[in-house]
């Protein structure tokens, strides 16, 4: 068992290391999906941040939780498309007739995403500063927002997986994010639920990304989460199963 274990870790190693030469061989792909966030939390800082009423002084700190969520659901769409290019040019099968693990094909793709998509959280979060954000967060505050946005990640991640491995053109495994990305304009990310009409907001209040902004915004203004940090996890944990489940059984299916 050990030593199973031990080539397991090993495969994953090779393979995220395969992936993040693709990464570093390609940083227009971390450009590009920091540059539409960034320019979104510009529209709404200087565009529309007078007209908005949220009951803060600082308009950017009560964006940026929707603004991360809304770039890691624009980085998941370039995981999908690289399984999808990879499942066309048959690297899947090349891997499979060696020695190695079958699903850390699968894991080197989604600790790939973990990665790139923790560099686009930390420069948006540069630039944001720069627009005047602040946050009276403590490193424990800190550790916490890093962790919801990590499972948040890998639970998008996997269904950016299941969409890379059944989908049959390269706009397909990309178009599944857009819904994603669309989400946090239906969430308290950038008004106050309590300014949409009724069924808009029954929406907004009961989706996942609403409770997980909700719980970023207070962590990072040390303000008490309350139930929203539990049912953020939940929700992260729920999609992370249900996602990783579909995602092996399509894989298994296909290989």
């Amino acid at each position: 068992m050990e030593t199973v274990k031990k080539h397991f870790v090993n495969d994953v190693g090779v393979m995220l290391g395969r992936s993040m030469r693709h990464i570093t061989r390609s940083m227009d792909t971390i450009v590009t999906v920091t540059v539409m966030p960034i320019m979104f939390m510009l529209l709404f800082v200087y565009v529309f941040g007078g007209a908005i009423q949220t009951g803060t002084d600082n308009y950017v700190n009560y964006l940026l939780p929707g603004i991360l969520l809304i770039a890691i659901a624009t980085g998941i769409s370039y995981t999908s498309y690289r399984l999808f290019m990879d499942v066309q040019k048959g690297i899947f099968e090349r891997f499979h007739s060696m020695p190695i693990s079958r699903s850390t094909l699968l894991w080197g793709h989604v600790l790939t995403s973990l990665v790139s998509n923790a560099i686009s959280v930390v420069v948006i979060i540069l630039v944001a500063l720069l627009l005047g954000f602040r946050s009276s967060a403590g490193i424990l505050e800190w550790f916490a927002v890093a962790g919801i946005l990590m499972l948040f990640t890998l639970a998008l991640t996997w269904v950016a997986v299941i969409a890379g491995l059944s989908a049959k053109s390269v706009d397909g495994a990309s178009a599944f994010s857009y819904p994603i990305i669309f989400l946090p304009f239906i969430s308290s990310a950038f008004v106050p639920t309590e300014s949409m009409t009724k069924v808009v907001r029954a929406f907004a209040e009961n989706q996942p990304v609403t409770s997980i902004v909700e719980a970023i915004r207070a962590l990072l203004s040390g303000q008490p989460v309350g139930s929203d940090v539990w049912t953020a996890l939940a929700w992260c944990a729920a999609i992370l199963v249900v996602a990783y489940y579909f995602a092996m059984r399509v894989y298994k299916k296909r290989f």
